[in-house]
This record gives structure tokens, sequence and C-alpha cells, in this order.
């Protein structure tokens, strides 16, 4: 098990690839969930240096906080509201380019200003969503979204 990242600076997209063999390399060998969710969120905090990176898993019909890395957040969401529990009940990840626009927005933070969200999909159901908050509008796009569903995938739920 590695436990030391090595932080490449380049093109996001050089970032996440010297990340994701890393990423492997600590989850390998760990059964634990919520250690591998702990180790995983940090690695992106570390990496890209975001606000706010964490999960939030699927439990009792609700989003509940899991392992993050950042202030304190909101505890539980429902479906449905906010970017999370829209991203859960869409089952698709959804990149916000200023979060005040979108509706319903749930304002853990007011120093978020963007925000990806990613869901975790199981045997057709998504278990949890990985949120990304950024302190910088328009943080997030397609490059984001396609490595970040790669990296969810790495995840044994």
């Amino acid at each position: 098990m590695a436990e030391d990242l090595d932080i490449v600076k380049g093109t996001k997209e050089e970032e996440y690839q010297s990340l994701i063999p890393q990423v492997k390399g600590l989850l390998t060998g760990e059964i634990d969930l919520i250690a591998n969710m702990a180790n995983l969120a940090a690695a992106l905090k570390e990496q890209f240096g975001w606000f706010w990176v964490g999960f939030y898993i699927v439990k009792n019909n609700e989003l509940v906080l899991g392992p993050f890395q950042g202030p304190v957040a909101c505890t539980r969401i429902q479906k449905g509201r906010g970017v999370c529990g829209s991203c859960w009940q869409q089952a698709v990840t959804l990149i916000v380019s200023d979060v005040e626009k979108f509706p319903g927005h749930i304002a853990c933070s007011s120093l978020s200003k963007s925000e990806i969200v990613v869901p975790v999909i199981r045997d057709g159901e998504v278990v949890a969503v990985l949120d990304v908050d950024s302190e910088a509008y328009n943080s997030f796009d397609d490059t984001d979204k396609k490595y970040l569903q790669e990296v969810v995938e790495l995840i044994d739920f």
C-alpha cells in the first residue's frame, strides 16, 4: 500500500493520469469501504487543492455525509435536492459552473462557487455520490467528469 502521493503539476489530464495509478495502489489490499473513500477524498484534495472533496452515501432513502476533506458539511440530503440530490435522482454526473444559479442549491458553505457531483453506481443503483466543490467559478469540465467517473469505479462497494 502506498502512503505517500507524488503530486504532479501539469495539465489537468496529466495530473489525473499521474494520480489514478497512485490511487489504485492506495486502495489495493484494503477492503474497508470507509477507509478507501477517506483516502480517495484526501488524494483528490491533495492533488488538486479543491475546497471540498467527499462522499455522500445512500442510506435509508437519503444521502448521508461520508468521508470528506474540507470544512464541515451538510449531513443529510434528500433525493432531488441540491446538486448532490439531483445527481442521485438523475444518476448522471452534474457539472455546475456557478452554484448560485443551480435551482435549489444547498449552500453548505458560501465559499463554494462551482461543483461537480459524480454518482457511484453499482448494479444499476446509485449507492453514493462523490461531491467536489471549488472556491472558483467554472472549475470543472469534461476532463474532470471523465477521470472522476473513472476514479469512483475504483471503490469496491
